[in-house]
């Protein structure tokens, strides 16, 4: 059997954000579970000032940083250190989100399966008051010459993973972890712990496949590898038959969650695999419509969709909800001066309060005449067609650092999205349009971008 190698990591940083910051020392240490394989620790130039307040804690300076390699000088040596090994670190989130960063800022995706000794020592020691480095050291009375160095408390990390692992039970528990919760026994044959292990961490859409080749599975995540990891780590009744069925796994990386789902609501439309039954014919629950009554008047009115509600009717737009779909009305009603009693806002047959306070030209009354009335009607028609007012392009981050991502709205509706480099933005919507992806519009993507943008209102908008 294969010894099982772990890279138990430790980084020193100029700050906790590590999109924004970055990283001023690293130690690595290879161990087998029982002896330590190999090490390597650098102070690494930040290309940065590294604040006061970091260096009181650390002690590491400009000064002692200004000579230290660039990350990209040791970024061979990490990648060989970690190599077919399980990265490890105290509260591993930190430090392999540093490290990924650094990474992915040399175009290279760094992928490897993790494990946090901070959740490790929470199910291997409980009781303890805390679970931070610096209390199980005092705890198992550890020497460490200088806390908030990479190597001293990699030593110690690797002293705590060592008394976890020398027992069956603690292997155990720890590779519950590293799988999460995942039992190599029970994927299906043509699926192995490999294959989910080398899937990356990134927003995009999934597919799972079938024995004969067909998508029978669309999904969309932030972090793919994380997301079909749920999938086959929390199997019970009602999914057991269907990740059984699964004989292969395919990605297509998207860069920005608005982009994924968007892609996967497309994709599920196109591909209509059996398991999104709920997905694949989706019809909003409420819709508008227009038609002329035996007055001669255009009118406009809202109803709950079905078979028979939908028949032989002019159907505008499809709404997620009663409100949205009278406020779409109201909208129109209000900018064209038209009467609530003839857009299905107001109760045309009695008295109308509306003609009363002015605010209508008494169309439902007959007062005023319906051609002139219907001038203006007609121009409701080509509002209500559309989800968005204005045309414009919604930017996002792009699937790597050199691009940005695109969402198209124009006419009214999503139409599609893409990618450019960073520096090719220069150029203007009217070349950004060559990068994108055209695809089947759909009423779900109008809404998921609706929603998208009110949960996020600093998403950046250019209008065109």
């Amino acid at each position: 059997m294969k010894t099982k190698l772990y890279a138990v990591v430790d980084i020193e940083t100029t700050g906790g954000m590590a999109r924004r910051d970055r990283i001023t020392e690293i130690a690595i240490v290879v161990y087998d579970g029982k002896e330590i394989i190999d090490r390597f620790e650098s102070l690494i130039n930040p290309e940065r000032s590294i604040p006061f307040e970091i260096t009181r804690i650390t002690g590491i300076t400009d000064s002692m940083v200004a000579d230290a390699p660039k990350f990209y000088e040791v970024a061979k040596k990490v990648i060989e250190m970690t190599e077919g090994a399980i990265f490890v670190a105290h509260n591993v989130r930190f430090d392999y989100s540093f490290i990924r960063e650094e990474f992915a800022s040399l175009g290279y995706t760094f992928t490897r399966r993790q494990l946090c000794t901070v959740v490790l020592s929470r199910k291997s020691f409980p009781g303890l008051r805390s679970y931070s480095l610096g209390n199980l050291i005092r705890h198992f009375d550890i020497k460490v010459a200088n806390r908030h160095r990479a190597m001293d408390d990699v030593l110690a990390t690797v002293d705590i993973l060592g008394r976890i692992l020398s027992s069956e039970e603690g292997v155990q528990k720890a590779d519950r972890i590293i799988n999460a919760g995942i039992k190599a026994s029970h994927l299906p044959k043509d699926i192995t712990m490999e294959m989910i292990h080398s899937l990356p961490e990134s927003a995009g859409v999934y597919y799972f496949y079938n024995v004969y080749g067909q998508v029978i599975y669309v999904g969309k995540s932030i972090n793919i590898r994380k997301r079909i990891m749920q999938h086959f780590g929390n199997i019970d009744s009602k999914t057991d038959k269907f990740i059984a069925k699964v004989a292969d796994i395919t990605f297509e990386l998207t860069g920005s969650e608005l982009i994924a789902m968007l892609f996967e609501s497309n994709e599920i439309k196109a591909l209509q695999p059996e398991v999104n039954k709920a997905q694949r014919s989706k019809d909003y629950p409420y819709f508008v419509f227009q038609y002329t009554d035996e007055k001669g008047y255009m009118r406009y009115n809202w109803d709950k969709s079905s078979v028979k509600t939908r028949n032989n009717k002019n159907i505008l737009n499809h709404y997620s909800s009663k409100s949205s779909a009278r406020g779409h009305l109201h909208h129109m009603t209000e900018l064209l001066g038209l009467c609530p009693g003839l857009t299905g806002l107001h109760d045309a047959e009695t008295s109308c309060f509306y003609y009363q306070t002015g605010a209508c030209s008494g169309a439902c009354q007959g007062v005023e005449d319906s051609a002139s009335y219907n001038e203006r009607a007609q121009e409701g028609i080509d509002l209500l067609k559309k989800s968005f007012d204005d045309n414009f392009f919604i930017i996002t981050v792009g699937r790597n650092q050199e691009e940005k991502g695109l969402v198209l709205v124009e006419d009214g509706h999503y139409r599609g999205f893409g990618y450019l480099n960073a520096e090719d933005m220069n150029f203007g919507p009217e070349e950004w349009k060559e990068a994108i992806r055209y695809l089947p519009t759909n009423p779900e993507c109008n809404q998921i971008i609706i929603s998208y943008l009110e949960k996020h209102p600093e998403t950046k908008l250019i209008k065109i």
